[in-house]
């Protein structure tokens, strides 16, 4: 499925400039943004108001995305792909956890009041797994064949495509598609600060927000 080409791109309300170029993963942990970099092998803090980056830690794992489980940063890294449990105080890592069956599908990440929800390739789903078992809940077919970035807004599953360059809704229950808009550039890393959708744009070294409103219903 792709993007409509009379659909208009959604309405950006921020744009601030990312601090390196190959843009993996991005959460929120209730007042920063944290990014990941794959190429500079570096995750960040990232002030919302203007970019400004606040700490950064070496991170050699990097690979996709990146969540926040209240105590550690999680990034999809390592070979095959896994959550790699950081201290967002000091940059240590303090664990790793296997997402099975090992494999490097894993594309997308985020903590949902039920668990964690995971965004895989090739068949692309959306997962709901338990988060300490890592045994899958739930699974919903998705669209598209690049996916990248999942995030949990508001009652709402959201995630991207790079090659579409559109980010989908999906209600977290049933796997319905609740909407979807193409975005300016491609994105990457997602995730939700309580009121806006903030995604990495890959070509455009940004990160973007716009509002949820611009998905749901949408399409």
């Amino acid at each position: 499925m792709t993007p409509r080409q009379d659909t208009a791109l959604a309405e950006v309300i921020r744009t601030i400039p990312a601090p390196s170029a190959y843009m993996c993963g991005l959460t929120w942990d209730g007042t920063r943004l944290w990014h990941s970099d794959q190429d500079v092998e570096t995750i960040y803090a990232v002030d919302p108001r203007d970019g400004t980056v606040t700490l950064e830690f070496p991170c050699p794992h990097v690979r996709a995305d990146l969540a926040f489980d209240g105590a550690s940063l999680l990034q999809v890294g390592g070979r095959p792909k896994q959550l790699v449990l950081v201290d967002p105080t000091t940059g240590e890592v303090t664990g790793m956890k296997p997402v099975p069956p090992a494999s490097g599908r894993l594309t997308g990440v985020e903590m949902g009041p039920e668990g964690i929800w995971m965004l895989m390739r090739a068949p692309t789903v959306v997962q709901l797994r338990d988060y300490a078992t890592m045994d899958v809940i739930r699974e919903f077919p998705a669209f598209g064949e690049s996916p990248s970035g999942l995030t949990y807004a508001a009652g709402t599953v959201v995630y991207g495509d790079f090659d579409d360059g559109v980010l989908r809704a999906m209600d977290p229950r049933t796997g319905t598609p609740l909407g979807e808009a193409p975005v300016p550039g491609r994105p990457t890393g997602l995730t939700w600060d309580g009121e806006r959708l903030w995604y990495c744009d890959f070509p455009g070294r940004s990160f973007r927000a716009i509002a949820l409103g611009s998905l749901v219903g949408a399409g």
